[in-house]
């Protein structure tokens, strides 16, 4: 076999059309079927391009002159934003944001043999300041504590205060939050030498409440942060709850297990139609607010309640959606396998007032089979997995099983797709167009919800 040529070198210059949009949401030019990667690029502009870097299989490039211009191009410089990746569709028109997403979905669905209509992707209410949650890195810059967002693929801070799709009280309380922070002299932690107290700083906002949860996540507590806590208590009047987690560990994980209550309850209240959460800080709540009624609205019209149904909530989090379905149905059985989130969804059922939804710890394949012989039925599962999406073990379970129906909430189609797959050889169709529902405008994030039948 004849050794393969990259048809292009770092530190090139090339003229060229730009095919597609990657789901990252970068431009793509192909030289004899070489992909390039490139930032700020979109379908059918011509660009002139510098190649950054190249491996044997692809390679990224730079814009240096845009020839021709999409239509579907957002006027404005959006360059923190792409280089960031904290919204890297700043520059893709909306409607064209939503057919995009579509598209997606339709991809991977027909590379894995799927036949299933996917519907036109539903517009979130807010396209931008939707966020209601923020966590924000901080370095020293220039000797100053300084709070932005990483550049895409680096650990290199690019300075932000406006983060563009987060509520806008958030970004003020972050920049309010950092100024006291510099007057006290609270260092930034530095990865690389692993000295300094802070590591980030993390708000929660109520989106119907406006209650405010602040959370600073230090290596250790200094004397600073006795003062600190009472000049941010001062400072910001919307304040619910101010927490310390202590993260000394060498890790990318940004929070640790240990919350230090500092005021406050330690947790905020926020609603999902007329049910109320108390939310912790490492707590699961759908960031996009305003959309989430219309995403769990569709999962109940899928599921199509009698109200005589058993329904098993997996990966429940707080009880988010099985506490808004529980006065459809009959009983709802809750499984989650973080220990906090399951004491969070007791709490919240009972703050709501809801009798008919236990909560209980463990993995499914544990939780399923016990239910089972201890004379559970149920005729309806619920899964809203993370982006790595379902355990073949857990597909497997379900399927020994024989529970009716799943409906399936997903934040990543790719890993929806595989699953999909797996369920079909449990014996499950899917009998309804998949919902596409936009979470994340100007990212290229993509929620949907599909309906499983056993045949």
């Amino acid at each position: 076999m004849a050794k393969f040529t990259v048809p292009v070198r770092q530190g090139e210059t090339l003229t060229a059309t730009v095919q597609d949009l990657t789901y990252e949401g970068m431009g793509v030019i192909k030289v004899q079927d070489y992909p390039l990667f490139v930032d700020n690029a979109l379908p059918g502009e011509e660009v002139t391009a510098l190649v950054t870097r190249t491996n044997k299989t692809y390679g990224f490039a730079r814009v240096s002159q845009r020839l021709t211009t999409s239509p579907d191009r957002v006027a404005g410089e959006f360059t923190d934003y792409l280089q960031t990746g904290i919204a890297p569709l700043a520059h893709l028109r909306y409607p064209a944001q939503l057919a995009f997403k579509q598209a997606q979905v339709q991809h991977l669905f027909a590379a894995q043999h799927l036949d299933i209509e996917v519907l036109p992707t539903l517009a979130s209410p807010q396209q931008t300041k939707y966020r209601n949650k923020a966590q924000i890195p901080v370095q020293t810059i220039h000797g100053e504590l300084t709070t932005g967002f990483y550049r895409k693929r680096s650990h290199h801070l690019v300075p932000l205060t406006d983060f563009f799709i987060q509520d806008p009280r958030i970004d003020e309380i972050i920049v309010t939050v950092r100024d006291i922070l510099r007057q006290l002299d609270v260092s930034a932690y530095d990865e690389r030498t692993r000295r300094g107290v802070l590591r980030h700083i993390m708000v929660r906002r109520g989106h119907t409440t406006g209650e405010v949860m602040i959370v600073l996540v230090v290596t250790q507590t200094v004397p600073a942060l006795k003062l600190a806590a009472q000049m941010i208590a001062d400072a910001v009047p919307d304040l619910t709850t101010l927490l310390w987690n202590v993260n000394s560990r060498n890790t990318n994980v940004i929070l640790s297990g240990d919350n230090r209550v500092v005021a406050g309850p330690g947790y905020i209240t926020d609603t999902i139609g007329d049910r109320r959460f108390h939310i912790s800080p490492q707590s699961f709540f759908q960031i996009n607010a305003a959309q989430t009624p219309h995403l769990y609205a569709i999962a109940q019209e899928l599921a199509a309640f009698s109200g005589n149904e058993t329904v098993i909530d997996a990966y429940a989090g707080i009880g988010t959606i099985g506490l808004t379905i529980a006065p459809q149905v009959k009983q709802v059985y809750g499984m989650e396998v973080v220990p906090e989130a399951v004491a969070d969804a007791r709490a919240n059922a009972e703050l709501n007032g809801i009798t008919n939804a236990e909560y209980t710890v463990g993995t499914a394949e544990a939780v399923l089979p016990k239910w089972q012989s201890d004379g559970v039925q149920a005729d309806v599962l619920i899964v809203d997995p993370p982006r790595k999406g379902v355990a073949e073990s857990f597909i497997t379970t379900v399927g020994a099983m024989r529970i009716p129906r799943v409906i399936y909430v997903s934040c990543n189609p790719a890993t929806l797709a595989r699953d999909l797959v797996r369920f079909q050889a449990q014996g499950y169709a899917v009998t309804s167009p998949t919902h596409v529902v936009d979470m994340f405008p100007q990212t290229p994030h993509i929620e949907s919800v599909t309906r499983l039948d056993l045949r």
